[in-house]
């Protein structure tokens, strides 16, 4: 334990047959290890478990804390050791469904889409907990809470109790309930902000009149509604099938490039900066060349298989720790090889004006 590095890296726990049964990854790895033998008090009954069969471990160190990310995933995913499985659900991912070819607009969390079933899908979100406290929030600040949403003509309970506009009863309340969904729909499409902007309207209406309570209630909501439209840009930007030139500073001494096409690693390399940096921009160019050959820019819908490595690296993109370019594609022409260069001087220079990374990044 004591020979454990402060470097960021990857752990694998064994039991007594030497079997992997956990894998993990840490920004400083003796503080991450230490943590599972300290405080064992607080520690939930699966990682007590995880503690009960643990016999040895070994570690992989990384330069970065980002790459320390990548390997766990790979990893996971090759050995899919036991733990790793027990702490997280196999239905992890799912997706929100939206019937739009009917008169009355039906919502949905599932796990498994169907395809050409008249619904509009979006996802695959890492959370059910988070989408169905937006579709929640939502029904809550436009008082969609109908417990009898067939049309009965007969107004349900919670009319009465102010939760439902009346849907209930037909009429105009399905066209608003209908207009509600379809700015949902547009929101989470990225073309139309007004849901967001109406619940937040709602809230500072609440606040000016002193109900904190449903102020507070209104903010949650948005909140939740907001992490939804994050993840759809996510999703977004992982679909586009970019090639990504990444530098992060590791010291004054040392940087460390990455390139990196939609969801993997293709190549990444350790440089010192005390040299010349445009002969480093130049060698960085010829290496990565033949990479580069062949890309196909098409988009691709992103699969539950890439969703963890694709949270990864856009919230990287999107951290304080690193600098990115997109290439791209008609750079890939040997007559617009200056582009990458002026692109990868650029990235040096930025990287030498950083402090080396130091927060996490999701």
């Amino acid at each position: 334990m004591k020979k454990l590095p402060l470097s960021p890296g990857v752990y694998l726990m064994k039991d007594s047959s030497d079997q992997i049964i956990y894998v993990g990854k840490a920004k400083n790895l003796k503080n991450r290890v230490q943590t599972y033998f300290r405080h064992s008090s607080t520690h939930s009954p699966k990682v007590k478990k995880l503690i009960h069969h643990l016999k040895d471990f070994e570690y992989i160190q990384t330069d970065t804390e980002f790459e320390a990310f990548m390997l766990e995933c790979q990893l996971i995913k090759e050995w899919h050791p036991m733990y790793n499985r027990m702490m997280k659900s196999p239905q992890s991912f799912v997706y929100i469904g939206i019937a739009v070819n009917t008169d009355y607009r039906q919502i949905e969390i599932t796990y498994n889409p169907a395809a050409r079933d008249g619904k509009l899908y979006f996802g695959p979100f890492t959370s059910k907990n988070t989408a169905a406290k937006a579709i929640q929030g939502i029904k809550d600040c436009f008082k969609l809470n109908c417990s009898n949403p067939y049309h009965s003509n007969t107004a349900c309970l919670n009319v009465s109790l102010g939760l439902c506009n009346g849907l209930c009863m037909g009429g105009a309340a399905i066209q608003q309930y209908n207009e509600v969904l379809d700015k949902l729909i547009a929101f989470l499409n990225g073309q139309d902000m007004r849901l967001v902007e109406e619940m937040e309207h709602m809230m500072i209406t609440a606040a000016e009149k002193c109900d904190f309570e449903t102020a507070s209630k209104y903010r949650d909501s948005i909140q939740a509604v907001n992490a939804l439209l994050k993840k759809e840009k996510m999703i977004e930007f992982t679909e586009k099938n970019h090639l990504i030139a990444i530098i992060e500073k590791i010291n004054d001494s040392f940087i460390k490039f990455f390139l990196i096409k939609r969801t993997k690693v293709l190549f990444s390399q350790k440089y010192s900066i005390e040299n010349n940096l445009e002969q480093l921009s130049e060698n960085i160019k010829t290496t990565i060349l033949p990479y580069l050959k062949n890309h196909d820019p098409t988009p691709i819908d992103v699969s539950r298989h890439e969703i963890d490595q694709a949270q990864i690296i856009y919230s990287y993109l999107n951290s304080k720790n690193c600098s990115y370019v997109i290439i791209q594609e008609e750079w890939l022409e040997p007559k617009n090889h200056s582009n990458i260069d002026f692109a990868l001087n650029q990235l040096l220079s930025d990287a030498q004006l950083k402090q080396p990374g130091s927060e996490t990044f999701i």
